[in-house]
């Protein structure tokens, strides 16, 4: 079935998409948004338009800005495709998606992929057992439903939302066993000469700050610089060790949430086939884009997380920018005024990232596992000894891993383990993750069912 063209379809309800929806409209563009979920917010404002108030609350005030984007975008007369499962984007607009059981199309004169980011893989000892999952994940189930964890709860990694996590569980009153933080020491010598952009961005720092300060308030252990993490359990995790200012510590737990930061959605723009780069600052892949975020020569754009981490206000500036670009290129006059505007607080709203790419740049021994025995493919429980193995053969890159021992190929399509088989690769050949390159992305993007495909 297809549908109408449209002049803009978006791919992604988040900031970016939903900032773009209402300024590409108030440019009279016709607009369809496609999104996975029930609801517009994306993931960082998930569920903002029905969340109870002691819920919004706990979350935050950057949690409950998303309402007034939720709002505009939902009077803005763009059209919201809810439960829209897109497996498909193709370079003449068309994309194909799963909607109650049936496969659709829509077309768009431009397409604006805005699919947000995924958390970066934690590919440690014990990882996959089972009471181990993401921090964004639990973030995810306190966001859609309120839902936190039944006894004292470990977090581990590095950045940001690790401390926006343990802040909101408790606001929540939930109980935290323990905060090991695996930022290293030298990170802060590393992240000093961006000292000055986060003092531009000083309002971001004092929210760090508070976090932190919340913390000691509430008597939670915190371990920073924490290096040699290992989970341990027999059918499920028992506790967490770690090495601490030259010190062995092991910390009982029943639920780790792990968190090494967060990188881009790619999957949507590697499968179009557009040129991608490795970025040494966020040790991830990046579409190649104009200022404007358009790929090549295409009338594909991409904006928000998806194109490089920025975060739900730059996100949004961004999506607003790429509106603005199809607009012109549409025969829309645009007002430049506006235009100069948004760069103008896209700036300010960058300032801070800098600081914060090199202050919680994730450790080599967390990215990049040294245990042989450690799974990097979960979906095909390859291991990080198997994957070297495969390089000794003569494997060259991830794509040929597929041929070697079927890596990547499971339901997730590479998502979650493309970027540690890149560096894995690039470390035992002596190359640049660039040279590797990555997992050669095809349609469809998500699991679809024939039965899909039935009229």
């Amino acid at each position: 079935m297809s549908d109408a063209m449209a002049d803009l379809v978006i791919v992604g309800a988040g900031p970016a998409g939903m900032a773009a929806a209402c300024e590409a409209r108030a440019l009279d563009l016709s607009v369809v948004l496609l999104d996975e979920q029930a609801a517009s917010g994306g993931q960082i404002y998930r569920n903002i338009e029905s969340a109870p108030a002691d819920r919004v609350e706990i979350l935050g005030k950057d949690y409950e800005a998303g309402r007034s984007l939720a709002s505009d975008f939902g009077n803005s007369g763009a059209r919201h495709l809810r439960g829209a499962v897109v497996w498909n984007v193709g370079l003449d607009g068309t994309v194909d998606y799963v909607e109650s059981g049936r496969s659709q199309q829509v077309a768009g004169k431009h397409v604006l992929l805005a699919s947000g980011a995924m958390e970066r893989p934690f590919p440690i000892p014990g990882w996959t057992l089972p009471g181990v999952m993401g921090a964004g994940a639990a973030q995810i189930l306190l966001k859609g439903s309120g839902a936190l964890p039944n006894g004292p709860v470990v977090l581990a990694g590095c950045g940001p939302l690790l401390y926006l996590l343990a802040w909101q569980y408790l606001r929540a009153g939930a109980a935290i066993a323990a905060l090991v933080d695996t930022t290293a020491r030298s990170a802060h010598l590393r992240a000093m000469p961006h000292a000055l952009g986060a003092l531009k961005g000083w309002r971001d720092l004092v929210k760090g700050l508070n976090l932190l300060s919340a913390l000691r308030r509430h008597g939670v252990p915190v371990f920073t610089g924490a290096s040699s993490l290992a989970i341990a359990g027999e059918k499920r995790v028992e506790s967490l060790s770690f090495r601490h200012r030259g010190q062995a510590v092991r910390i009982p737990a029943s639920l780790l949430l792990l968190h090494q930061g967060i990188v881009p959605n790619t999957q949507l723009s590697w499968s179009t086939g557009a040129k991608h780069r490795w970025d040494a600052d966020q040790l991830c892949w990046l579409p190649d884009t104009d200022p404007w975020g358009r790929l090549g020569e295409t009338t594909l754009y991409v904006a928000g997380d998806s194109r490089a981490i920025v975060g739900a206000q730059a996100s949004a500036v961004q999506g607003r920018l790429a509106a603005l670009a199809i607009g012109e290129r549409l025969g829309v006059t645009v007002d430049t005024a506006r235009r100069a505007a948004l760069q103008t607080e896209l700036k300010r709203h960058s300032h801070i990232r800098p600081f914060l790419n090199a202050l919680y740049r994730p450790t080599d021994e967390n990215r990049i596992p040294q245990d042989p025995g450690v799974v990097v493919c979960r979906c095909e429980e390859v291991t990080a000894g198997q994957i070297r193995r495969y390089v000794e053969l003569g494997c060259l890159g991830p794509n040929q891993t597929k041929a070697f021992g079927r890596c990547g190929m499971g339901p997730c399509q590479g998502r979650f383990c493309g970027l540690t088989v890149t560096e894995i690769i690039a470390r035992a050949r002596s190359a640049a993750p660039g040279e590797v390159g990555y997992y050669r992305i095809r349609p469809p993007i998500k699991p679809v069912m024939l039965g899909d495909f039935v009229p």
